[in-house]
């Protein structure tokens, strides 16, 4: 008798001298399976959650790895990959403002009560030395507008846009015609398009400011042998 019979004879309960016990394979194999079903085998097993949340980890390793293989750099050349795909949208939110709402005029640029551009310069002095430069700038910006059509270089329109006032502006002071612009832009991206301005942009729009003060319109150079007559004339 072999070794391994002789086990499996004592196993049996035999005393070796018996003929061994062989049980058939489908029987044994139904009976393994009702043995491992009971619960006392199961009772340190993961959660169907933990199932699912490892292989989805599994899933992703191995997503990883053949994103990294099929990337020039390998490991390093994939981070660099989705460092850059994070990086355009920050870009775009940061440039554009926050998504659904728009960074052009889509409204007046005065409220319903007039004010003179003195006024409106007290207004934006005063919210400048407090620190709150996103009123500052609007305020320095109606300035702009209003001292144009007070010194009759833009027509008194309600309803006008800060673009159509930096157009219209930068004809009579072509000189200045893209700072205007940007000033304009200045105005909508605070007003209408989510950001914060700064001090830098508030003392941009001042000095925009004085120095259209201290400009001559350019239509006074086609009219310089013209009597003119009014407010205008009394600009120039």
């Amino acid at each position: 008798m072999t070794r391994a019979t002789g086990r499996a004879v004592l196993a049996s309960g035999g005393s070796g001298d018996e003929p061994p016990v062989t049980i058939p394979r489908d029987p044994a194999r139904d009976a393994a399976r009702r043995e491992l079903s009971k619960r006392m085998y199961h009772e340190n097993d993961p959660s169907l959650f933990q199932r699912a949340l490892n292989a989805f980890w599994d899933w992703l390793d191995r997503l990883f790895d053949t994103a990294a293989s099929a990337t020039p750099g390998g490991t390093v050349g994939l981070v660099v990959v989705m460092l850059f795909v994070v990086a355009v949208p920050a870009a775009l939110w940061w440039r554009l403002g926050t998504p659904g709402r728009r960074p052009g005029s889509v409204a007046a640029l005065f409220d319903e009560r007039p004010r003179s551009a003195a006024e409106h310069r007290a207004a934006s002095e005063a919210h400048a030395a407090q620190g709150h430069w996103n009123q500052a700038v609007q305020e320095r910006m109606r300035a702009i507008v209003r001292s144009l059509e007070e010194r009759a270089l833009l027509d008194t329109r309600p309803g006008r846009t800060a673009d159509e006032a930096a157009a219209e502006g930068g004809r009579a002071l072509p000189a200045h015609s893209d700072r205007l612009r940007a000033a304009a832009r200045d105005f909508d991206e605070v007003t209408y398009g989510g950001r914060r301005a700064g001090e830098q942009s508030y003392h941009r729009l001042a000095d925009l400011d004085r120095n259209l003060e201290r400009t001559t319109p350019a239509l006074a150079d086609s009219t310089a042998h013209t009597p003119r007559s009014g407010r205008q004339g009394a600009a120039e």
